[in-house]
């Protein structure tokens, strides 16, 4: 996925900002692991880029899994009284 050869050619400096309790932990494991902070953040966000998409796929079947559940225990429900729990619900979210 990433040529690695053409990474070690070329580089473009990036700033970001980090809490510091974040920073603080980004700099005991670099020093655990023998590398710079760069490879560190460098290899934490090629994992997230590369699961990325795993990461959305497991979110929808878990949703679809939510949805095929209400669906079952909402079987003998009225539809009318349905929509009034949604409506209650979505009331108090945006209540927050």
């Amino acid at each position: 996925m990433y040529d690695k050869e053409a990474l070690m050619r070329s580089r473009k400096l990036v700033t970001i900002s980090l809490p510091p309790p974040l920073l603080k932990e980004a700099e005991r494991v670099a020093k655990e692991e023998n590398r710079t902070k760069s490879e560190l953040l460098r290899e934490a966000l090629r994992f997230y880029v590369e699961t990325r998409d795993l990461r959305k796929a497991t979110a929808k079947d878990r949703l679809f899994d939510l949805i095929d559940t209400a669906q079952e225990r909402a079987a003998e429900t009225p539809p009318k009284e349905i929509r009034s729990l949604v409506r209650d619900a979505v009331a108090a979210a945006r209540k927050g």
